[in-house]
C-alpha cells in the first residue's frame, strides 16, 4: 500500500467540464487512477487543498469538495512551515508560502511515497526534482515522487 498525497489539480481535474481533447484526456486518466488507488492504497490531503478548492467558482466546485471528504487530512505545524521557508529561499517553487511549496512540504515530511498532481510546472516536473531531493536531503525529510495520474497507471507494483 502506497501512501498518496493528493493536491488540488487531482479533484479539480475529475470534475474537469473544458471540452478540449487534453482536458477529456486528463479527466479521463484521473477518474481511472482514482478508481483504482482509492480503498487500496493510503490517500492523504492537506486543509491547503480544500482551501484552494473552496476558493473561486468554478463548475464541478461542491463535487470536488465532497470527492475529497473522508480522506485524511495531514497535520501542519511549525516543521513544515520551516521547510516551505526553505523551498521559497531556495526558489524552488512560487512565492505563494500556502500552495505548491506547503503541498511539497506536507508531502516530504509525513513520508508519502507520492505526490500526485496535474502541476507539471512546479511540482511533477523532472527538471526541479534533483534539486528538490537535494534540499529534502539536507533537511532530512523524505522525497515522494512527484507524478501524475497518467505515470500511476499501469505501472507494476504502483497503485
Amino acid at each position: 500500500m502506497a501512501r498518496i498525497y493528493v493536491e488540488t489539480s487531482i479533484p479539480s481535474f475529475y470534475y474537469e467540464v473544458r471540452t478540449q481533447p487534453e482536458m477529456v484526456a486528463m479527466t479521463h486518466w484521473t477518474r481511472q487512477w482514482w478508481a483504482k488507488a482509492f480503498g487500496i492504497d493510503e490517500l492523504v490531503t492537506s486543509v491547503a487543498v480544500f482551501a484552494e478548492l473552496d476558493g473561486g467558482e468554478y463548475p464541478g466546485k461542491q463535487d470536488a469538495l465532497e470527492l475529497m471528504k473522508g480522506l485524511p487530512i495531514l497535520e501542519t505545524d511549525a516543521a513544515i512551515l520551516e521547510i516551505v521557508e526553505a523551498y521559497l529561499t531556495h526558489k524552488m517553487m512560487p512565492a505563494d508560502p500556502f500552495g505548491d511549496a506547503l503541498h511539497l512540504a506536507l508531502a516530504s515530511f509525513h513520508h508519502c511515497d507520492f505526490l500526485v498532481t496535474w502541476n507539471c510546472s512546479h511540482l511533477a516536473n523532472p527538471n526541479k526534482f534533483g534539486q528538490i531531493r537535494r534540499l529534502n536531503g539536507i533537511l532530512g525529510i523524505s522525497v515522494p515522487s512527484l507524478v501524475t495520474p497518467f505515470q500511476l497507471l499501469g505501472q507494476p507494483g504502483v497503485p
